[in-house]
């Protein structure tokens, strides 16, 4: 059986993301690796991230990739432009740069079509893969899309969810604090630990935890 990874946060970080896959945990066809969103934004190479996704994905590695709330205002501000300042709020100009183009109804349909895409959850086994988070309230937690991209909880009381592993990014968190809750088995797991903020004590890392073995591997950002 091949190995299962998660990444989550790339946030345009490209060369910690290529030297992460190819060069920590060598990527091979057997595996499989599960992207928990925001792959674009603050960094400063977010399509350089995504060309390397498509890449991947186009030679045949099993690579699953989810949405994230970056994700998500970026084609809701393709479709509305009332939303476009949010998106600007929240370093989309970065994005924006990174693919040389002004207005991000200029972008390639190609991109546009990966990020439309996107799934907003996997589950695996007894594992489940998010970006942010569930509505614990909701009779189904599952068709509460903001949930997912926005909302992070440290624990889950829902019975849909309260006997399932939760992986998921969206809040980074020093590699530390990670370990920690791996040590302690927790039932939800955050693996965003903060790539792009390299200037921030305890942060600065960009992880992929290998869920059979509960292994992190983490490179700088």
């Amino acid at each position: 059986m091949g190995r299962l990874f998660a990444i989550s946060d790339i946030h345009g970080c490209y060369k910690p993301f290529y030297e992460l896959v190819v060069n920590t945990i060598r990527l091979t066809k057997s595996d499989q690796l599960i992207l928990l969103g925001d792959y674009i934004d603050r960094g400063n190479q977010s399509k350089e991230v995504i060309d390397f996704i498509i890449d991947l994905i186009r030679e045949g590695f099993n690579v699953t990739t989810l949405t994230g709330n970056h994700e998500a205002m970026l084609v809701d501000s393709y479709y509305n432009q009332d939303i476009l300042p949010l998106w600007l709020m929240n370093n989309g100009m970065s994005t924006l740069e990174s693919f040389g183009i002004q207005d991000i109804r200029e972008i390639d349909s190609l991109y546009l079509e990966f990020f439309t895409k996107l799934d907003f959850y996997k589950i695996i086994g007894n594992v489940i893969f998010v970006h942010a988070g569930f509505d614990d309230s909701a009779t189904d937690p599952f068709a509460d899309k903001g949930g997912m991209i926005w909302e992070c909880r440290l624990s889950y009381q829902n019975p849909v969810l309260s006997d399932k592993t939760i992986i998921h990014g969206h809040r980074p968190k020093t590699i530390s604090y990670v370990k920690k809750l791996i040590a302690e088995k927790a039932k939800v797991i955050p693996i965003d630990t903060g790539c792009v903020y390299h200037n921030q004590d305890g942060y600065g890392n960009l992880s992929a935890l290998e869920i059979n073995s509960m292994t992190l591997y983490s490179v700088p950002g």
